[in-house]
């Protein structure tokens, strides 16, 4: 983890209302300078304006901080709409997780493609865990729901495991998605050595997204589910999500 996951500056707990004083807003350039200034992993397009006056938001993957207009005060947590009950941090969260997906090449992930493409979703899976392979037994459901399934492959128990191993070998077959599929059901498939840092990529993705298990669903939008659903279930997220 970076310096500023690893150490919190400063954390205040405040009543966010009309009465409370701030100093005077030293403007977004400034801010900038402050944080980045405190870690070097953090840098000036993280820091954009907070939806709530006197404060600007840090957004770096699934982390977020607020950091006061004055530049002396940090918030490490989750950020509230009170009257409409939003949470605006999770908002954030969703927008960070569709930039970082969207900046990923499609052709990096394994794709099982529909004949009649309705909706994508982002799987980051682990050939190991119990609801992934359940997930990947049911492909064909969420297929002919017109879900399209774009898998990271995600071992969740680290480099140079047994299931790390296994997703290289998957990455270096030539046919990943049945590679993929055997893998899930403990059969044996072919594959050679490649270049197989494509897995250090998923791994990472995972950390950034804020990743909490397998399997972990990224919808289009950047909302995460995480565990199984069913593909009738996932449809109706989706759709609740548009």
């Amino acid at each position: 983890m970076t310096k500023v996951f690893q150490k919190i500056f400063l954390i205040l707990l405040l009543a966010f209302s009309s009465n409370v004083l701030f100093g005077d807003d030293i403007g977004l350039e400034k801010i900038r300078k402050i944080v980045t200034d405190m870690s070097s992993d953090i840098k000036a397009e993280h820091i954009e304006n907070s939806p709530v006056n006197g404060w600007y938001t840090i957004t770096r993957g699934s982390y977020i901080a607020y950091i006061s207009s004055d530049g002396r005060h940090l918030i490490q947590g989750d950020m509230y709409d009170i009257e409409t009950q939003v949470n605006l941090s999770e908002n954030l969260r969703n927008d960070s997780r569709k930039r970082i997906l969207d900046a990923y090449p499609v052709k990096e992930m394994i794709v099982f493609e529909p004949q009649e493409k309705k909706h994508a979703v982002t799987v980051f899976t682990d050939v190991d865990c119990t609801f992934c392979r359940r997930l990947h037994s049911q492909i064909d459901e969420y297929l002919s729901a017109g879900i399209e399934i774009r898998y990271l492959l995600y071992p969740r128990s680290g480099p140079k495991s047994p299931s790390w191993v296994i997703a290289e070998q998957v990455w270096c077959s030539d046919n990943r998605n049945n590679a993929l599929t055997l893998a899930k059901i403990d059969q044996k498939f072919d594959y050679q050595d490649c270049n197989s840092a494509a897995i250090s990529s998923h791994y990472l993705m995972g950390q950034d997204v804020g990743l909490q298990g397998t399997p972990a669903i990224i919808l289009e939008n950047g909302s995460m589910v995480n565990g199984y659903v069913s593909a009738s279930e996932l449809s109706r997220i989706i759709t609740a999500n548009n």
